[in-house]
């Protein structure tokens, strides 16, 4: 039988994703089409996600 594994997620505050990268109310546009995507809330898995659009990675708008 398989044994499922529990993976924690990091507190928020102190390494979070909030305070390292992807921050709410961020912007980032695709330099192909122009889309922007703003952020509404933050996943907290990993210390930075790739958001993909047109097969590149999206820039932070100013």
């Amino acid at each position: 039988m398989a044994t499922k594994k529990t993976v924690s997620k990091p507190a928020a505050g102190k390494g979070s994703t909030e305070k390292k990268g992807i921050k709410k109310g961020d912007k980032y546009t695709c330099s192909v089409c122009g889309m922007v995507v703003s952020v509404d809330k933050v996943c907290g898995c990993v210390d930075m996600c790739d958001l993909i659009c047109c097969g590149k990675q999206m820039k932070s708008k100013k």
